[in-house]
């Protein structure tokens, strides 16, 4: 992807900043160790929740924060596509948590903190690959992408039965395939 000689680089294939190879690897590799670990001891019949729900809200908002300096300071230079990846990580990050959350909220009859969280990550990760190349004005297919990831995180996790605690593989892995593959839907330019 990153080599100027990469069979992907050749092909065209455009990666603003290691979305793809960040995150799908990312993702990759998580359900790989998910797999080969096994389940955790209790899964299925313990309660799992996190430790401290607020510790997680904390680092998500760090996490939050710190993508805009990676997604705009990517564009190495404080211009027109530092300021667009800079508007389209906020944006497709506040969508995604309002969108998981109310997708929660119609599944299982309320939204919780940790999917509200667990949204604005996934949101992130799919924005990452193309966020200077895409107009938040443009064609919304962002639907599309979070309803995917947030089924990867919550029911194919559970159909294929893997313990992925930090929804590795769904939200990455799924979040950077989906938003690599809707790079050529949203893109206004390379």
């Amino acid at each position: 992807m990153w080599a100027p000689t990469g069979w992907l680089n050749q092909l065209g294939a455009a990666d603003f900043a290691g979305g793809t190879v960040v995150h799908i690897n990312a993702g990759v590799a998580g359900l790989v160790c998910a797999l080969v670990l096994g389940k955790r001891l209790g899964y299925g019949t313990d309660n799992m929740s996190p430790y401290n729900l607020a510790f997680a809200v904390i680092g998500a908002s760090l996490l939050w924060v710190g993508w805009f300096g990676f997604n705009a300071g990517s564009a190495t230079a404080a211009g027109g596509r530092a300021g667009m990846a800079m508007a389209v990580t906020q944006i497709a990050t506040a969508a995604a948590a309002l969108a998981w959350t109310f997708a929660e909220w119609i599944a299982k009859g309320k939204p919780s903190v940790l999917g509200a969280i667990s949204g604005a990550v996934a949101g992130l990760v799919a924005i990452t690959r193309r966020r200077a190349s895409c107009c938040p004005a443009g064609p919304d297919h962002r639907h599309r992408r979070r309803r995917g990831v947030l089924l990867a995180a919550t029911a194919l996790k559970h159909m294929l039965g893997y313990d992925d605690s930090l929804d590795a593989f769904g939200v990455h892995g799924v979040g950077g395939i989906i938003g690599a593959l809707l790079t050529g839907v949203l893109a206004y330019g390379r």
